[in-house]
């Protein structure tokens, strides 16, 4: 039978003490919380298609565009996305009072940020799967062959 000392044991992460992790002052906890959050939130459906775009452009992008844009995305979802990058702090909403209604929306400083941050981890990610394949189809002696 367990205790709970031994369930608190068990559930701490493995960490360097000295010198091995760039994160230092920050807890391992509240890391993972937050790791968390930023993965629920660009994890969702149609949030990098939103978010990509921007990035590549200074002038702020219409509601519409988004919607002619993003086909397989309900405008329900998309409003909703929007809604949540806006809350987030990641996106900044201007409507104009005009008929029919106009709203446009860029990213904020914040979201700029993190945009890049997730074009470096795309870039990441191209160098080391082309590594992979070219590893694995290399190495392979029963590979099929194309």
């Amino acid at each position: 039978m367990e205790t709970k000392s031994n369930n608190a044991k068990r559930r701490e992460l493995p960490l360097y003490k000295d010198d091995g992790c760039s994160f230092e002052g920050y807890d391992p906890s509240s890391l993972m919380t937050e790791t968390a959050k930023l993965r629920n939130l660009i994890t969702k459906r149609g949030t990098l298609e939103i978010l990509i775009p921007l990035c590549c452009s200074t002038n702020p992008v219409r509601h519409k565009k988004f919607r002619e844009t993003l086909k397989g995305i309900s405008s329900k979802t998309l409003a909703y996305r929007l809604q949540e990058l806006e809350k987030g702090g990641i996106l900044e909403r201007h409507s104009y009072n005009e008929i029919p209604p106009c709203v446009e929306y860029r990213l904020t400083p914040k979201g700029q940020e993190l945009v890049e941050s997730i074009i470096g981890l795309l870039q990441w990610m191209r160098k080391w799967s082309n590594v992979a394949v070219t590893t694995t189809r290399h190495q392979s002696p029963l590979s099929v062959r194309d």
